[in-house]
């Protein structure tokens, strides 16, 4: 039996890199589930892997390591299971659009939420600078003081003009990094700018409808010049929440957890509870009204204990 670690993944077949260097194409030994995850993918790209091989045919993968950590999501289809976008991440990088197309706050909250609890650090990048307008690159710099200051790592790039970009490489190098965000954000272009043989598919943004036509339809682990890999995932439409408690909620909204230790209540909701430092908080504009609505809006989630997507 080797070992290795998944580097492509199509939903059918799965290509690992074994430890000794070769590539082998896979496919999933018997019908086995995770421990207590219900998952549309048992297996993901970064997960380490035990594989048998057996000559002529395709090898089998056996044995999935334990994990360190996965980015998880609500699958569309199935509101029961979820869809795990990558596995022993050291960061999942979210790639962000303020317009052609505009990247919700709902939706940027709600990825960095799941980041957090599921032990995940996490950055963001504002990208496509180069094609904002003045009003745009307001709302854009408002955008990245708001989670700079919560403490997210945040870069402002253009792979056409290359600001920013070193400063990106500077920050992936030696990590294993997940790419993620809304189809048309430019994470291919972004790719092909840190490795240029990566060759990732990329594609004009649908004028018609300012939305991304979806360019990756597997997820694939690229190696970095300098040392380290990014994984590259499909685009994603909507965030739906995963296996989270209300209770808990507040925990994975860093700004919200921090200024909730002023709460009366230790049980506070933040929504309607006398001496909620949260809502006063909200009242004196020292929490963005964005996140405390994508808070709200998971909230009904745990409520309604269904699949919302998240724009």
């Amino acid at each position: 039996m080797a070992h290795g670690q998944v580097i492509k993944s199509t939903g059918s077949w799965y290509v690992v890199r074994t430890d000794d260097g070769r590539i082998v194409e896979c496919k999933v030994k018997g019908n086995f589930r995770l421990r207590g995850i219900r998952s549309t993918n048992p297996v993901a790209v970064g997960d380490g892997v035990s594989i048998i091989e057996n000559g002529t045919e395709a090898a089998f993968i056996k044995e999935i390591d334990e994990r360190r950590n996965y980015i998880i999501r609500k699958a569309s289809n199935l509101s029961k299971q979820s869809h795990i976008l990558a596995a022993n991440v050291d960061v999942a990088v979210l790639v962000v659009t303020v317009a052609r197309p505009e990247t919700s706050t709902t939706f940027i909250d709600r990825f960095l939420a799941s980041a957090e609890a599921y032990n995940v650090p996490a950055a963001l990048v504002f990208n496509k600078t180069d094609e904002l307008s003045d009003e745009e690159r307001q709302k854009k710099d408002y955008y990245h003081f708001i989670y700079a200051d919560i403490g997210y790592p945040c870069f402002d790039t253009s792979a056409i003009t290359g600001e920013g970009m070193s400063a990106l490489s500077d920050f992936l190098r030696g990590k294993l990094s997940l790419l993620a965000g809304n189809s048309g954000v430019g994470k291919s272009t972004i790719i092909n700018y840190l490795i240029p043989e990566a060759h990732a598919k990329t594609a004009a943004i649908s004028e018609q409808h300012e939305t991304g036509m979806h360019t990756t339809t597997y997820s694939e682990m690229f190696s970095l010049p300098e040392g380290g890999d990014v994984i590259d995932i499909p685009g994603i439409k909507g965030f739906g929440t995963f296996n989270m408690e209300p209770e808990e909620m507040a925990h994975y909204f860093r700004d919200i957890f921090h200024i909730s230790a002023d709460c009366r209540f230790d049980n506070c909701t933040h929504t309607h509870e006398p001496d909620c430092a949260v809502l006063k908080a909200l009242e004196d504009h020292r929490l963005a009204p964005s996140r405390y609505a994508s808070y709200l809006s998971m909230m009904e989630d745990m409520d309604a204990g269904k699949y919302r997507e998240g724009y």
